[in-house]
């Protein structure tokens, strides 16, 4: 059983490493494709096509160490859980089925792991401040803190899920640069001249099946591990979960106890409550006569020390009454007279009215007066001028 057990883990931690795969992978697709330009037998034939295939194979080289940068964060992260768990089964085993919070609600080093820590911590304090007052408290799930984001945050995921997507583009990329660089050196008109250009279209080709094979084949290489990293680390999650909600989660309180509680607390205030009537009972009496003769004391005393005083007040208060009269005698006369001047504006306005109306309709007046006088006066000229030709004419006939 136990060398089951470490078999299987030996697997799963053999499983997180397998990105080393690409590096694998990687150099060999490297050493082939310089074969394949003849760079160790120093026969290349173009060094635009080396050159092409070369930074294309750069590219996707630091694309896979950033990504295996995160993966191996990734890979602690998932380590950290799987021995967690185990450390939770063994202390619950020696526990004798015990609640193991009390021995972890302060442990400020449950995990090595600093984004694992600091979601632990966030877990405790959530679990603090949900603390009833009387001791008992509510409880939260630690997978509001410790989750699948949270893995993806640690492993990249917004980055890593676009590499494959890049290295297919590169692939792309890589096959249109190539023919269209086969495709601009080929020229000719004739048979012959397009056999002598034959060869650097096929360079042009060789560049773009190149990188096109090496873009899809790293593409579905880093998809399939990418997926098998992600899916083992979600398992090894989910059953962290499940051994610490077994084993270490606080309790919540059941309905029935907290209804036992509020019981226990309002029979508690209602003695208390009950106490304090008691005590009120026998005294009330006394304390109203009580009152009642530091009340009356009081007011004597107030009588006889501030008689003048108050004497003194009502003349002013008096005075001030007569002023405030005469005042609202003075304003009723400044209204009166406000009223007539607004009236007497009033009617002023009216008249100006009246008078701009009897001007307007004068000037209209005067208007078809100068309207009837210039037609007058345009017949009167139109009357001469027919006078004057017709005398013109006569003088003209008498002159003949």
């Amino acid at each position: 059983m136990f060398l089951r057990h470490r078999k299987k883990r030996m697997g799963k931690r053999m499983k997180r490493k397998l990105y080393y795969v690409l590096f694998l992978l990687y150099a060999i697709v490297v050493v082939f494709v310089l074969y394949l330009n003849g760079v160790f037998t120093g026969e290349w034939s173009s060094s635009i096509n080396l050159i092409i295939n070369i930074g294309f194979l750069l590219i996707i080289g630091i694309l896979f160490v950033i990504s295996s940068i995160s993966f191996g964060r990734l890979g602690r992260v998932t380590d950290e859980l799987e021995q967690a768990s185990q450390r939770l089964k063994e202390d619950y085993k020696k526990a004798g089925g015990r609640n193991l919070w009390s021995e972890h609600r302060d442990n400020a080093e449950f995990f090595e792991e600093k984004d694992l820590q600091d979601a632990f911590d966030k877990y405790r304090l959530r679990v603090k401040s949900v603390k009833a007052r009387r001791g008992t408290g509510s409880s939260c799930d630690l997978e509001e803190y410790i989750n699948e984001d949270l893995l993806d945050t640690v492993g990249m995921n917004f980055f890593n899920s676009g590499v494959p997507g890049t290295l297919t583009g590169i692939g792309i990329l890589g096959t249109f640069l190539g023919l269209s660089m086969g495709l601009g050196a080929f020229s000719g008109d004739d048979i012959f001249t397009i056999s002598d250009n034959v060869g650097s279209l096929l360079s042009g080709m060789k560049v773009a099946f190149h990188t096109s094979v090496y873009g899809i084949f790293f593409s579905l290489v880093f998809n399939i591990i990418y997926r098998s990293i992600m899916t083992e680390a979600y398992q090894t999650l989910d059953a962290f979960l499940n051994v610490f909600r077994q084993t270490t989660q606080p309790f919540a309180m059941k309905d029935d106890e907290n209804s036992a509680t509020m019981l226990v607390y309002q029979a508690g205030m209602a003695s208390t409550l009950r106490q304090i009537l008691e005590m009120m009972k026998g005294s009330a009496a006394e304390q109203t006569a009580g009152v009642g003769r530091i009340v009356d004391q009081f007011t004597q005393q107030m009588q006889t020390a501030l008689d003048t005083d108050f004497k003194k007040l009502g003349n002013v208060l008096k005075s001030a009454g007569e002023s405030q009269t005469a005042s609202a005698a003075n304003v009723a006369q400044m209204v009166e007279a406000v009223t007539a001047l607004v009236e007497t504006n009033r009617n002023m306005q009216e008249a100006l009215t009246s008078i701009m109306e009897r001007q307007e309709i004068f000037a209209g007046q005067l208007e078809d007066q100068k309207k009837m006088l210039t037609d007058m006066c345009n017949d009167m000229s139109d009357e001469i001028s027919s006078q004057l030709y017709t005398f013109e004419q006569m003088r003209n006939l008498y002159e003949k």
